[in-house]
Order: structure tokens, then sequence, then C-alpha cells
């Protein structure tokens, strides 16, 4: 497979950015359901993400299987469609404010917050490392939408990418989903 920004990076970054958005509000507790829409200048990252969902749909069922119980076991799934990604927030997450990222080697700084939305500028220092802004608008304890730009390399060549998100809670269980 070519070297891209990896999906997974792209999910790490479009999930963290919606780290400071309950210091706003209180957010609730329980699983959530990020959804999440990509759209890179060269086109790479959406025929990457066609690619790895086709390669997921043609796992036979025990390998799916187990791909969806490693997920699970780091407090994710894949929601309905494969742009959705269910995370488990623990209550002391759901207290502090804090959606947790799901990569270490990102970082992030609030910039400014207006009423219930709050911007930011974050860092990922993974292979390739990327940045950007986000902006997170809370319109409840149980959802929000937000916009991001990410600034990456992808096969050697500068890469800016537009993901617009929405966070919905979905329940206080959070069934197989280790909280995080």
């Amino acid at each position: 497979m070519k070297k891209t920004l990896s999906a997974t990076a792209v999910l790490a970054v479009a999930i963290g950015t919606g780290q400071a958005l309950a210091e706003v509000e209180q957010m609730r507790h329980g699983l959530w359901e990020h959804s999440f829409t990509m759209k890179s200048q060269s086109g790479e990252m959406e025929k990457t993400m066609s690619e790895m969902q086709q390669q997921l749909a043609g796992m036979p069922p025990e390998q799916r299987k187990m791909m969806e119980q490693m997920m699970a076991s780091q407090g994710m799934s894949l929601g309905p469609n494969n742009q959705t990604v269910r995370i488990c927030i623990s209550k002391e997450k759901a207290a502090q404010g804090l959606v947790p990222q799901q990569d270490g080697n990102c970082s992030q700084e609030v910039i400014e917050r207006r009423g219930n939305t709050v911007k930011m500028k974050f860092t990922c220092a993974g292979n390739p490392p990327s940045s950007g802004e986000g902006e997170i608008t809370f319109s409840s304890p149980t959802a929000y939408t937000g916009k991001s730009i990410i600034n990456t390399t992808v096969q050697g060549k500068p890469e800016r990418m537009t993901v617009e998100q929405r966070g919905k809670w979905i329940s206080y269980d959070c069934g197989n989903i280790r909280a995080r």
C-alpha cells in the first residue's frame, strides 16, 4: 500500500479536535458517535479511505470480527458507515470536558472561546506529521458540529484536507466499547 497519511491518524485528528468542546458546556458520559466527511485537495485520502472500506468489507467474517474486537479494546468501533466512529467517554473525561484523543502524538491548544464555540489549533507528530486548526460548536450536552483544516504530507507532497464532523450522544451504556 502507498505511504499516505493513515486513516487512523486522520480519525485521531478529527476526533481529537473535539477535545475542548465540552469545556463550554458539560457533556454526557457514555457512548458517543462521531461522524465525519473528509475532502483533500488531491483526492488521495478519499481514494485510500475507499480502498480501506473495500478491504474491510472483503474480510472473512472471523477476520472482520477480530478487527472490530481490536478496535473495541481501544475504545472505538465503526458505526453505521465507515466514516463514523463510536467512542465511550468515561464519567471522569466528561466531567473534565474532554473527548479522549485516540493518538497520543497529538497536542491541542484552545485559541478562542465564544459562547458555545471553541476554536483550537493542533499538531500531531506522527509519520507524516500534521497540523491545523478547527472550530467546534456545541449545540447541547449531547451534540456538536465542527470543521477542521489539516495540513500534512501525502506521498512527499503537501496536502490540505477539510474535515467536517458531527458528534452525538447515543446512550449511557457503551456495550463492549471500553471507556476512555
